[in-house]
């Protein structure tokens, strides 16, 4: 069955903050990566050490995408979207350390 991809609101906030084409690209990535399988790691997915922002990360480009899984209730949540810098990682304007 596939799973829910459901935004937080910050999530959301950081989707708007990007112009049309990189929404449009992140969100067939969403819609290709996180329906299915949510929670097996890939090339672009992968499991992020304990942190407080998310369990799991999706890789798309220079963008993150971090999000947890609730397989109880066949739910992917997006809780942040990011970009890479160097090495950096910036989100809602701020830098963030994992």
């Amino acid at each position: 069955m596939p799973f829910q991809v459901r935004f937080e609101d910050d999530a959301v906030e950081h989707l708007d903050a990007l112009k049309a084409r990189e929404r449009a690209i992140l969100l067939d990535e969403l819609e290709k990566q996180l329906v299915n399988q949510p929670n097996v790691a890939t090339r672009h997915r992968k499991q992020l050490r304990p942190n407080p922002l998310a369990k799991w990360q999706l890789s798309v480009g220079d963008f993150r995408i971090f999000y947890n899984v609730n397989a109880s209730k066949n739910e992917v949540v997006i809780l942040a979207i990011g970009t890479k810098v160097g090495n950096r990682l910036i989100i809602g304007g701020k830098e963030y350390k994992l």
